[in-house]
C-alpha cells in the first residue's frame, strides 16, 4: 500500500487535572475539572468525530476521569432532591437564592465569574464584556455595589459558562445558541437549562472517546493515578543525573517509593478499565518524567509504549557516546530502547510542539497549518535513506486552545483534515507504530532521567520552596507508614489513606511552587496542597505538624500562558 510508505505522525494529546476536590467535605475548591471538560475535552473528541480518517492518541490521567464521575453523581443526586452540587460556583449557577450585593460572598462569587482568558473568551462576547466592565467598576467603588441588581451575579454566571462552553458544543447546540441570542435577564429556567447541557457533555464524555477507540480512531492511553512524578517517588536522587548540582530536600529519599509507584500504576489500569473497559497498553508517565527505575516498573505493569521530551533522547545519546563516540545520533524522531527494558519509548518534537502551544494561537489557522506541516514535510525529507522516522506532537490537551480564536477551533479542524489527506505524512497511534515490524527502535544502554521540560525535573524539585513541599509529604509518609503497620484503621479507612496520599503525591503541587509563578495561583495550589496534607493527618488519626500550616510559597511571575504550559527547553522559554 501507498501509505506504507508515509512518514508517522503521531498526535498525542494530553488531559489531565489534579483533585480539586477536598475529600473531607465532598467539596470542589475549584471548577477546572468541568469547565476544560466542557471547553476542551469535548471539542477535541468533537474533531476526531467530524474527521473520521484522522487518528490520535489521547493520554487521561485517571484523577480527572474519577472527578468528571464526580460531578455526574452529584449533579443527579442534587435533582432528585438528595444532595448538594459540590462546586460553588455550578451550585451558584442553578442557585434559588445568590449572596446579596455588597456582602463578602458576593465578591467572591463575582470575581470566580471573571477567571477567564479577558481577549478570547470575555471580550469575545459584548453582552459578557459589559459585565466584566461593571465588575471592574465595583471592584474600584464598592460603595456603589448596594445599587446592584440581583439580575447582576445571574446573568454573570451564566455568560461566564457559555463564554467558558466548547466551540462544537456552541456552533450545534440549540439551547446555547438561544442563551446567547438571549444575552441578559437570564431565568431559573434558563440557567436550569444550561446545567442541563453542562451535565449532558460531562456524561458524554467517557462513551464518546470509548467509541473512538473501538473505531480504532483514537489510542487510549493512561498516567499514573494522580499524575504522580514516578521517577522522583522511585528515587529524589534521579533528579541529579541531569543537574548534578541539584540541591535535594532534607529528605533524601521518599519512603517506601517502589511500592507507592507500583500502587499508582495499578490503580490507574483500574479507574482506566473501568471508564473504557480496555488494558491501557501506553503510559505517559506525568510530565514524561522518565528513568531507567521507571521503565522498569512500566515493564513490570505491561504498558509497552511511553514517552518524553527531546532532551531526554539528547542526555541518553551524549551519555551513551562517553562510552561509544563512534555511536551515530540517531535524533529524536525515532523509537528508542534503553537497557534490557522492552518498553519502547518515543521523545517529543519539542519544536513543532511548542510551536503550537507558544505562537501559532495568533496566526491564521491556515497559515499555522501549513507552517506546521511543511515542518514535517523536511523532518520526512531528512528521513529518506534512513530507519523510517516518526513525528511525535505531544500536548498538553486543555490549555492552549483558550488563547486561539474560537478555542482552536479552525486550528485544530484545519490540522485535523490536511494530516488526514496527507500524500506523505499519515497520522497513527504509539501501539500501531510498536506493533510494525519495519520500525526498529534504537537501542541505548541507559535512559538519563528527566522530563519534558528541559530534560530535567527543575519544574518539581530543587527550588527551596517545592523542597520544603517534599520535605512534608515525606514526613506524612512517614507517619502514614507507622500507622499502616499497626493496624488501627480498617479496610474501608485504610483505603481512604491510600487515595488521600496518592493526592498528595500529585505533580501538580510541585510545578506551581516558586516564585516565577503567578501569585493567585501559587496561592491557590499551595492552600489545596497543605488542605490535602491535613486531610491525610485527620484520616490516619495523627495530628499534623505545624508546619503544615505555614504557607509554602508566594509567586510573582509572570510566566507566558499564565504557567499553565512550559516550552520544552530552557533556552526558548517565554516566561
Amino acid at each position: 500500500m501507498a501509505s506504507d510508505t508515509k512518514t508517522p505522525v503521531v498526535l498525542c494529546w494530553h488531559m489531565h487535572q489534579p483533585s480539586y476536590q477536598d475529600m473531607r467535605t465532598g467539596q470542589f475548591l475549584f471548577p477546572w475539572v468541568y469547565l476544560h471538560t466542557i471547553k476542551d475535552y469535548s471539542d477535541m473528541a468533537a474533531h476526531l468525530e467530524h474527521e473520521p480518517q484522522a487518528r490520535a492518541v489521547v493520554n487521561f490521567a485517571p484523577v480527572l476521569l474519577e472527578q468528571i464521575e464526580v460531578y455526574l453523581v452529584q449533579i443527579e443526586r442534587w435533582r432528585h432532591g438528595s444532595g448538594e452540587i459540590g462546586d460553588p460556583l455550578l451550585a451558584a449557577l442553578v442557585a434559588d437564592v445568590l449572596p446579596e450585593t455588597n456582602t463578602p460572598a458576593f465578591l467572591v462569587l463575582m470575581e470566580k465569574c471573571l477567571r477567564a482568558n479577558a481577549d478570547r473568551i470575555i471580550k469575545r462576547f459584548p453582552a459578557f464584556a459589559q459585565l466584566a466592565e461593571l465588575a471592574n467598576v465595583y471592584r474600584k467603588k464598592p460603595e456603589l455595589q448596594r445599587y446592584i441588581s440581583s439580575q447582576f451575579l445571574s446573568d454573570l454566571l451564566v455568560w461566564y459558562h457559555l463564554g467558558w462552553m466548547g466551540e462544537t458544543i456552541r456552533r450545534d447546540n440549540h439551547c446555547i445558541q438561544s442563551l446567547q441570542e438571549k444575552g441578559h435577564q437570564f431565568t431559573m429556567d434558563d440557567r436550569r437549562a444550561l446545567l442541563d447541557v453542562i451535565f449532558d457533555v460531562l456524561s458524554g464524555i467517557g462513551p464518546r472517546y470509548r467509541h473512538l477507540a473501538e473505531k480504532g480512531q483514537v489510542e487510549l492511553s493512561v498516567s499514573p493515578y494522580t499524575h504522580a512524578m514516578l521517577p522522583l517517588l522511585l528515587e529524589l536522587e534521579s533528579a541529579r543525573e541531569a543537574l548534578p548540582e541539584i540541591v535535594l530536600p532534607a529528605h533524601k529519599q521518599y519512603p517506601e517509593g517502589s511500592a507507592r509507584s507500583g500502587w499508582q500504576l495499578l490503580q490507574a489500569k483500574a479507574v482506566f478499565q473501568r471508564f473504557f473497559g480496555i488494558e491501557p497498553t501506553g503510559c505517559w508517565a506525568s510530565e514524561g518524567g522518565l528513568s531507567q527505575a521507571t521503565l522498569g516498573v512500566l515493564s513490570e505493569h505491561s504498558f509497552h509504549w511511553t514517552a518524553s521530551g527531546d532532551s531526554v533522547v539528547h542526555n541518553s545519546l551524549n551519555l551513551a557516546r562517553e562510552q561509544n563516540p563512534e555511536l551515530p545520533d540517531s535524533g529524536i524522531h525515532q523509537p528508542y530502547t534503553f537497557g534490557e527494558c522492552p518498553v519502547t519509548v518515543f521523545f517529543r518534537d519539542d519544536g513543532l510542539s511548542d510551536l503550537i502551544g507558544f505562537t501559532y494561537a495568533d496566526w491564521h489557522a491556515k497559515d499555522a497549518v501549513g507552517d506546521l506541516v511543511h515542518h514535517m514535510e523536511n523532518i520526512a525529507k531528512q528521513g529518506k535513506g534512513l530507519p523510517r522516522r516518526v513525528i511525535s506532537v505531544i500536548m498538553d490537551g486543555e490549555n492552549a486552545w483558550e488563547y486561539y480564536p474560537q478555542n482552536g477551533f479552525h486550528f485544530l479542524d484545519e490540522l485535523y483534515r490536511v494530516l488526514a489527506n496527507h500524500p506523505r505524512l499519515k497520522l497513527t497511534t504509539y501501539s500501531d507504530l510498536v506493533a510494525l515490524p519495519d520500525i526498529e527502535p534504537v537501542r541505548l544502554p541507559h535512559l538519563v532521567a528527566g522530563s519534558w521540560i528541559y530534560g530535567t525535573f527543575s519544574t518539581w524539585i530543587g527550588d527551596p520552596d517545592k523542597n520544603r513541599a517534599w520535605d512534608l509529604l515525606c514526613e506524612a509518609k512517614i507517619h502514614f507508614d507507622r500507622v499502616m503497620d499497626n493496624g488501627s484503621l480498617n479496610a474501608e479507612q485504610r483505603e481512604s489513606a491510600e487515595k488521600q496520599l496518592a493526592i498528595c503525591e500529585g505533580s501538580d503541587w510541585f510545578w506551581w511552587f516558586g516564585d516565577y509563578n503567578p501569585a493567585q495561583i501559587v496561592r491557590d495550589f499551595e492552600h489545596l496542597y497543605r488542605r490535602h496534607l491535613v486531610n491525610l493527618y485527620e484520616m490516619i488519626g495523627y495530628p499534623a505538624p505545624p508546619s503544615v500550616f505555614q504557607q509554602l510559597s508566594q509567586g510573582s511571575g509572570e510566566p507566558a500562558r499564565g504557567g499553565t504550559m512550559r516550552p520544552g527547553h530552557e533556552a526558548d522559554s517565554l516566561a
